[in-house]
């Protein structure tokens, strides 16, 4: 069973709680998720299986979108909803400067993670000392939202939102930050990721849904191949049908092997290797002294 299933994950279960859930039900041994996603959000957790574990990071790059609730008025230890009330106002903004507001944290930016998350700091994630009540001062983090999107406002405070990050962009502190902007505090309410990478919210699997295909012997056909997987995050490079023993075998193949256009392909930049229709793993161009070869870092077949 090598693939990516396209999970949507439920509340009140963390990433790993899905992995787990899976190699359990699924009776797989190697699983992994590429991106952590809040317990108590929702929405697609892409989840490598089998030789797919090892191209959990190609995937794990891939911009996000999330739809968040944000309620003003409120600030706690956990930048979300669930945590301890540190300050209440009734003294909330307009729709306009909460408009406002949203345009202001877009483009490229320095961004301060949660207390409450799974960072590690002197080899401890920052949960488990917040949760000792120790606060250690965080290193910010550059991230990307290309894009903020006001979506509606439900009196007397909530706010319905779209964003459209990069890797790695905490929606917890983006609306902590978004309330101090506003100066009546923000916290995440509820939050459900609705895109990532190449993976969207309609064609995910509930866990009851994969769960029940298995039994049926049907869980293939939720299964998304790997190459498919990696479609549009790599580059690919067809190689003669004739190469697949040696490329199995990992060994490197000179470039009259190619059979498609690689005038774009980057020397050193992976790519999605083939030999005719298929995938054999990952691999890159590279210059062996005088000639040009195909070299394979990860052989998947």
């Amino acid at each position: 069973m090598n693939g990516v299933l396209n999970v949507l994950k439920p509340p009140a279960m963390s990433s790993s709680d899905v992995v787990v859930f899976l190699r359990k039900n699924l009776n797989i041994k190697k699983a992994g998720h590429t991106g952590t996603l809040d317990p108590e959000a929702a929405g697609v957790l892409p989840v490598c299986l089998g030789k797919a574990t090892r191209i959990a990071d190609y995937i794990m790059h891939g911009d996000k979108v999330y739809r968040c609730w944000m309620k003003l008025g409120i600030t706690t230890d956990t930048d979300d909803i669930t945590g301890k009330v540190c300050s209440r106002t009734g003294n909330i903004p307009d729709t306009e400067r909460i408009v406002h507001a949203l345009s202001v944290f877009q483009g490229e930016m320095e961004q301060i993670p949660p207390m409450y998350s799974a960072i590690k700091v002197n080899g401890k994630k920052l949960y488990e000392l917040a949760r000792q009540g120790v606060v250690v001062e965080r290193k910010s983090r550059k991230i990307w939202i290309y894009k903020n999107k006001f979506l509606a406002f439900y009196p007397p405070d909530m706010v319905l939102f779209e964003t459209v990050c990069s890797k790695g962009t905490y929606i917890r502190s983006l609306c902590r930050d978004i309330g101090n902007f506003l100066d009546c505090g923000a916290v995440m309410s509820y939050l459900i990721r609705t895109v990532s990478g190449n993976f969207s919210l309609p064609q995910s699997y509930t866990l009851d849904e994969i769960v029940n295909a298995h039994r049926q012997g049907e869980c293939n056909t939720l299964i998304i191949p790997m190459e498919k997987a990696l479609e549009s995050i790599l580059p690919s490079i067809i190689l003669n049908g004739s190469c697949k023993e040696k490329i199995s075998n990992g060994n490197k193949i000179g470039t009259e092997y190619i059979d498609n256009s690689i005038g774009t392909i980057v020397p050193g930049k992976h790519c999605s290797i083939f030999c005719g229709n298929t995938f054999m793993g990952i691999g890159y161009l590279s210059d062996d002294g005088k000639r040009r070869v195909v070299k394979m870092k990860s052989v998947l077949i």
